[in-house]
């Protein structure tokens, strides 16, 4: 069978993919919103009520046209479209709404939402009844149970008692007798001896201390033989030596291999069983090399055993294999098992559930099911409903996720917990958005190169304590210069140096981690220069308006170290009108620019819980400023959680 129509398609390019997707966004909008009827030549149409909340909208002033099927063609008047010839539509809004947010929305009615079969899921964090992986593997011994029952003296088995694989056995145990020619001279030395001294009753004291040494060495010959006391003492009153001997395991187990044969002969220390200890037992799991990242030492696992229906048994990661096998390209996972009750057989095949470590559950991640995600290059899209209307609403939103962890993708920023996104119908909501011209996913900025918003780094777990401690310095300052306490914000900032200077010695040998951090480090400490004895309030918040584009930058790269969520804060009147942003853990707007003369002005636009990055915003000061230090590109499968919201106060 020929292979180019494969080749073509993955040559096309990502304009001509999404050329394609607009075809089918079009067939699909016109099916699922088919209550819109078609003007002249299907190139202009009217909006029902079944679509659009409200009365039809009027489009004698449209501020904006474009073209059905070419939907990034954006004008201001009416014309042709550059692509394809067809006359341009005007792109509708709500007059209740902003132009640039009317764009953003879909309205459905009821009837729609269910003809569309829209679905939606809530944000939640992974200990909602989440898992972390699933692996398939299968049931073995534990090794370091494994022992093996040897003859402690060269001969011929005459019997096996244990003749079978899978017999239990106990320590002390008769599990074969033996001819030994050994044990029989042996055994005859200690007859001799023994008799002899008897008939040294009457003789000197040297004689008989002479026989008592030769009947002990006779004794620990046979001990060393592998005879038992209590046996060696019967065999020393019997009158004719044994002709066989009988083998004792040491161990108590079950038996999974036998060796030896009746009536074969077997050399000192040649192995007749292998004997393991079920009690404790290994799961052994293929790892495939994106699970690697999220699997570590200590962790729980949940085991599925398809015999036993119904049956959960459970267990943990006791060692992951750092060589990955080239020719499956996995990694061999180790979970140690208790089998107390003996249900558990080596050889049975399982369905392992990683479960997160023992965290708190506002410290575990976030995340969506991998159904709601829409992809355009490295750029992840969602829909999210919006709470408070009438009729359906949906609205996207470009969110950050970390690598796809079985069923769910982890949320590095973009959504907050609670927030319900679309699982099913997500695409037919984006090509309604294109056809409308609206900003969908057709509209976005390209982003196959791996961009600025997927750049965040893990804090080495030596230094995450060092930045929890950075950020509460920082936090102190702002607390000082919000309620007017220079002083404090003063120490605060002599502190937050202090700080800085250790996090920058301590990460010498982190290297990405101190190639990230210490560019940001020089700002800060430049700007906390400012923070004299002497500094004026006016020369603190100027200041302090730097050191705060720096603490962004922090959050952007190595998220929020500190316990709690903290916000992201905006205030245009600061500093004469320049307008300034802040970080602060209170929910309620705390301004340190004006401190109680206008203690709350200004609006939070983002919170960032503990564990998560700040979002990178498209145009502002922040944005430019973070482009300063260029941090290395983000390991794969962070497993990490962001959050945006956008909470407004009162000037």
């Amino acid at each position: 069978m020929s292979t180019e129509p494969d080749k073509e398609s993955s040559a096309l390019s990502p304009n001509s993919r999404l050329a394609i997707a607009a075809v089918v966004a079009f067939a699909l909008g016109a099916w699922i919103f088919g209550d819109r009827d078609q003007a002249t030549n299907g190139h202009a149409h009217d909006r029902a009520e079944e679509t659009h909340s409200g009365t039809q909208k009027n489009h004698q002033d449209p501020s904006t046209w474009t073209c059905s099927m070419h939907p990034q063609i954006q004008a201001p008047e009416p014309g042709k479209c550059p692509i394809c010839g067809m006359d341009l539509i005007p792109v509708e809004s709500d007059n209740s709404l902003g132009a640039d947010e009317s764009r953003s929305l879909v309205t459905l009615s009821k009837s729609a939402k269910e003809r569309a079969k829209i679905r939606t899921t809530p944000v939640r964090r992974l200990t909602q009844g989440g898992t972390l992986a699933r692996l398939l593997g299968r049931v073995d011994y534990d090794e370091t149970s494994i022992r093996r029952v040897t003859a402690w003296t060269g001969g011929r088995i005459d019997h096996l008692m244990v003749a079978v694989t899978g017999q239990r056995i106990k320590a002390g145990q008769v599990i074969a007798r033996l001819y030994s020619p050994e044990i029989y001279g042996a055994h005859q030395d200690l007859i001799n001896v023994s008799k002899q001294l008897k008939r040294l009753q009457n003789a000197s004291d040297s004689a008989k201390a002479a026989g008592r040494a030769a009947i002990e060495a006779s004794r620990s010959r046979l001990r060393l033989l592998g005879v038992p006391p209590d046996e060696v003492a019967a065999m020393e009153r019997a009158n004719t030596p044994q002709e066989s001997v009988g083998i004792r395991t040491p161990f108590s187990g079950t038996v999974i291999e036998r060796l030896a044969t009746e009536g074969s002969y077997v050399k000192t220390g040649q192995g007749l069983y292998r004997v393991a200890n079920l009690k404790k037992l290994w799961v052994q799991l293929d790892a495939y090399e994106s699970d690697l990242p999220l699997l570590q030492v200590g962790q729980t696992v949940s085991l599925l055993v398809e015999a036993l229906p119904g049956e959960i048994f459970t267990g943990r990661v006791a060692f992951v294999d750092p060589v990955l096998n080239r020719n499956t390209r996995t990694a061999r996972v180790r979970v140690e098992v208790r089998n107390h009750s003996g249900k558990l057989k080596p050889g049975l095949f399982v369905e392992a559930t990683i479960e997160g470590k023992g965290h708190e559950k506002e410290q575990q991640p976030l995340v969506i099911p991998a159904t709601a995600p829409l992809f355009t290059g490295q750029r992840q899209l969602v829909y999210v409903e919006v709470e408070g209307r009438e009729k359906p609403t949906y609205s996207p939103r470009v969110v950050r996720l970390g690598s796809r962890i079985g069923e769910l993708y982890p949320v590095i920023s973009g959504l907050t917990e609670g927030e319900r996104v679309v699982t099913h119908g997500a695409f037919t909501l984006d090509a309604d958005l294109q056809i409308r011209g609206g900003n969908s996913m057709l509209s976005l900025p390209g982003d196959n190169e791996r961009g600025k918003d997927q750049e965040v780094l893990k804090t080495p777990a030596k230094l995450k304590l060092a930045m929890r401690t950075l950020f509460e310095s920082y936090l102190a300052i702002h607390d000082g210069l919000s309620s007017d306490d220079f002083k404090a914000a003063y120490m605060a900032a002599a502190q937050l140096k202090k700080n800085v200077r250790s996090i920058s010695r301590r990460a010498a040998g982190a290297t990405r981690f101190a190639s990230a951090f210490q560019p940001i480090s020089r700002h800060i400490l430049s700007h906390l220069e400012d923070f004299g004895p002497k500094a004026t309030a006016s020369q603190m918040r100027t200041a302090f308006k730097d050191l705060s584009l720096d603490v962004s930058t922090v959050l952007r790269i190595f998220g929020n170290p500190t316990t709690t969520p903290v916000r992201v804060a905006f205030c245009p009147m600061a500093l004469d009108g320049d307008g300034a942003q802040w970080v602060q853990a209170a929910a309620v707007i705390e301004n340190p620019y004006f401190g109680a003369a206008m203690h709350s002005c200004g609006e939070v636009h983002h919170t960032v819980e503990h564990g998560t990055w700040l979002p990178i915003g498209d145009e502002s000061e922040a944005t430019e400023h973070f482009q300063d230090f260029k941090p290395s590109p983000a390991p794969s499968g962070t497993g990490h959680t962001g959050t945006a919201g956008h909470e407004r106060h009162q000037h």
